[in-house]
């Protein structure tokens, strides 16, 4: 999965916002917090990483193409060193769960406005076309 794929996936998702870091590095965040980061050029480009529940970790980083990741401030993150093993879909299960773990993390008053801007998209859509 490449940036723009990422990012046009995720983009619609309450609070997500996408940035570049250093040049090189597209992180993906929630509320300020990153859910997922991926590598742009150089030898790691394309390696996608994200966080995972603490109990699935092991068993994640057992399997070919998964390490953990190399964010010595982020437990229970891996990396995607191999992406190619993994299917569009997969890969999609993992981002999106990654953001529900970051976004349940947040404190109650953001989960809060983040359910707020859920509840009011609906509605907006449905009022652009009853307007068009």
């Amino acid at each position: 999965m490449n940036a723009a794929e990422l990012e046009k996936f995720s983009g619609a998702w309450p609070g997500t916002a996408a940035a570049v870091r250093r040049d090189d590095e597209l992180v993906l965040s929630v509320a300020g917090r990153a859910f997922a980061t991926l590598c742009l050029c150089g030898p790691e480009r394309g390696r996608l990483s994200f966080a995972v529940e603490a109990g699935h970790f092991v068993e994640l980083t057992a399997q070919p193409g998964i390490v953990p990741a190399h964010y010595a401030a982020r437990p229970f993150w891996i990396t995607l060193v191999e992406p190619e093993r993994f299917g569009t879909a997969q890969t999609q299960v993992f981002v999106r769960r990654s953001y529900e773990l970051v976004r349940e993390a947040l404190s109650k008053r953001q989960q809060a406005a983040l359910a707020a801007r859920e509840s009011a998209a609906p509605k907006k859509r449905a009022a652009r076309k009853r307007r068009d």
